[in-house]
């Protein structure tokens, strides 16, 4: 059953400094046989062994919260398949396959159920009202929780709109809640959000979030240029989450491949380290081979300063800026004035 403390990411983040989280289930899932197109959902009652599999293989390699193979799990997304009326079965369901695999763990592991957007544009731009959006995403919550998920992970939102119902129907549940935006080329979501504009946003939702960060993307480099943003607009006691894509996407012979290797990985983890996150995990293409050179690196590798854009060019690659140079003067500021109060809570 779950941890009985009632905030168990609060309780492991007490006990170790970062907590890794999990690789790539879609593209896991792709590689275990599921076809483009299908329902990874479905999976959770058709093939539970697969999805189970790929969760005891991220927790071997290091993983300390595995996501839920849940990701298109509100009615919006099922009704893609025809299946807008199991949103009950299939979360609850896929929340239970990776509770039975972190009761079988010799530590401490815990189970975020993965809420990804609706794939619908709210109003006033779209059709869809926020009630509405919040009512799904409570729906999903309910039965994430029921099938034993620790806490509620929003994760690859572009919009305010879809944000907020997206938490707000999450807390629902009663469990701890935390998101994360996408932030793609130029440093932008799909909306046009910047990191400080989210953390601005985040500041005031109906229920704050417990951590909050940037996943997905075009590639580690960026993601990290998105976690020193956000860690410029946080607060001391902020918790920081970064789950970048397994290098850039490239699409070849009919399939996606990314390009980063376990060393681009391994160098990405430590660097949001540095850059903030306390949350770090991978996204597309992140396999468990990635994730245990991310483990080993973080074990093994001392923290260092908080790295600047040239430092995580230099390592990961080209980042695509489209902050106005004032902008990135203050973003740089306000980098040398968290720096300076990390200093000064270290002595």
């Amino acid at each position: 059953m779950p941890n009985a403390s009632g905030n168990p990411l609060r309780d492991l983040l007490v006990a170790k400094s970062v907590l890794l989280a999990d690789g790539a289930m879609g593209t896991s899932l792709f590689e275990a046989g599921l076809e483009t197109g299908d329902s990874p959902e479905l999976w959770n009652v058709d093939h539970p062994d697969r999805v189970a599999a790929i969760h005891r293989g991220f927790v071997a390699a290091g993983a300390d919260i595995l996501l839920t193979n849940t990701f298109g799990g509100t009615g919006y997304r099922l009704a893609l398949h025809n299946a807008q009326d199991r949103v009950a079965e299939l979360n609850s369901a896929g929340a239970a396959i990776a509770r039975e695999v972190v009761d079988a763990a010799d530590r401490p592991v815990l189970v975020a159920g993965s809420m990804g957007p609706t794939g619908e544009i709210y109003q006033p731009v779209g059709t869809l009202a926020q009630e509405d959006g919040e009512a799904a995403f409570a729906e999903q919550a309910a039965a994430l929780a029921k099938g034993g998920a620790d806490l509620l992970w929003v994760e690859t939102i572009s919009g305010v709109e879809e944000l907020a119902a997206a938490v707000a129907g999450a807390a629902t549940a009663g469990l701890p809640v935390i998101a994360t935006m996408t932030f793609d080329t130029n440093g932008r979501t799909m909306m046009g959000l910047t990191p400080e504009a989210a953390m601005a946003f985040r500041d005031q939702l109906a229920v704050r979030p417990a951590a909050f960060g940037a996943n997905c993307g075009v590639g580690p480099s960026q993601l990290v240029d998105s976690i020193l943003s956000l860690g410029a607009a946080a607060g001391p006691d902020d918790i920081l989450i970064a789950k970048g894509n397994c290098g850039v996407p490239e699409y070849r012979d009919g399939h996606i491949h990314y390009d980063g290797s376990p060393e681009i990985m391994a160098d990405y983890a430590c660097l949001a380290r540095d850059a903030g996150a306390r949350i770090i995990g991978g996204c597309c293409g992140t396999s468990a081979i990635h994730l245990r050179a991310m483990a080993e690196a973080l074990a093994t590798r001392q923290p260092g300063p908080t790295p600047d854009r040239a430092a995580v060019e230099n390592r990961l690659g080209p980042i695509s800026v489209a902050a106005a140079e004032s902008d990135a003067v203050d973003i740089a500021r306000r980098q040398g004035e968290r720096e300076g109060r990390r200093r000064r809570r270290r002595g």
